[in-house]
């Protein structure tokens, strides 16, 4: 019993490692040498608002 789960287990490892190295899904890694990266630089204005001191009573 021991001897058929360790074939069988075995068996299905093979098979999924035969799987990831034949599938299908490429990814082309081919850049174009004359495009540039984007870079995206954002320009938020801060208004700064007067400072209000609270009242101190003296």
């Amino acid at each position: 019993m021991l001897l058929t789960i360790t074939l069988s287990l075995t068996v299905l490892v093979i098979i999924n490692l035969l799987l990831l190295k034949f599938s299908s899904n490429k990814i082309d890694r081919t850049t174009k040498p004359g495009k540039k990266p984007v870079v995206l630089t954002p320009r938020v204005t801060i208004e700064q608002e007067p400072e209000r001191l609270a009242p101190t009573g003296s």
